[in-house]
């Protein structure tokens, strides 16, 4: 599968590593960064082609939010587990709940901005009662240059592994982009319960955010782990 992931904005807050830990299943473990798990709120503008490059203006192009952390396995690997992915078109929902196993939400969603400011809305629909809900605005601020990218930045951002379980059975799938063009960024308002309703304590502080405005990528088929139950 081929998409490109734009207009994103990275927020993250630490967290204790126990309350993250809690929440995994077993065999994954939290990949800590100066003794925290970092938890990230992620929305974006989606665009998913096939292979051969197709796309359709009403099922391919939509807003996601997605509530991540970073995990490692018992054979080394080292990815993000989704607690939650909410997407505006159904039918991405259905084939991501069923093919790649993960949690998706169908939900209430925009996008809007320009190149200094940029709001993301959501709003739960289904499955479950639509009570979860995320409301964000962020202004842009400048580029960073390569060498301005410290390890926890490509910590929180430089990840080619998804893993997902169903049951007792565990998959990896692998994403393949360039870097990620990064830029500085504020939150200006930051009004979410995706965190919490993934079973999180509310988030501390304000976030660490960084924007960038796309990248080209390619999912890979999801792959059986090996060192997993």
């Amino acid at each position: 599968m081929r998409q490109r992931w734009e207009r994103l904005t990275f927020l993250h807050w630490a967290f204790d590593p126990a309350d993250v830990a809690k929440l995994l299943p077993a065999g994954l473990t939290p990949d800590e960064h100066d003794g925290l798990a970092w938890v990230g709120l992620v929305p974006f503008f989606m665009v998913v082609a096939t292979s051969g490059g197709r796309t359709g203006p009403w099922v391919s192009r939509f807003p996601e939010t997605n509530v991540r952390t970073y995990v490692r396995d018992s054979d080394g690997h080292v990815g993000i587990w989704f607690f939650s992915l909410d997407a505006a078109r159904f039918g991405a929902v259905a084939v991501a709940r069923t093919t790649y196993r993960l949690p998706y939400y169908w939900s209430a969603m925009d996008v809007a901005g320009d190149d200094s400011s940029i709001a993301y809305r959501c709003y739960r629909r289904w499955p479950g009662p639509g009570t979860a809900s995320s409301k964000v605005r962020i202004a842009i601020g400048e580029p960073y240059q390569p060498d301005e990218l410290t390890e926890r930045d490509h910590f929180l951002t430089a990840r080619w592994i998804l893993f997902s379980a169903a049951g007792s059975r565990y998959r990896l799938a692998r994403a393949c982009h360039d870097p990620w063009p990064l830029y500085r960024a504020e939150a200006t308002v930051v009004n979410d319960t995706l965190v919490r309703a993934a079973g999180l304590p509310v988030p501390q502080g304000d976030p660490l955010v960084h924007y960038s405005p796309g990248v080209d990528v390619a999912i890979g088929p999801p792959e059986r782990c090996a060192g997993l139950p």
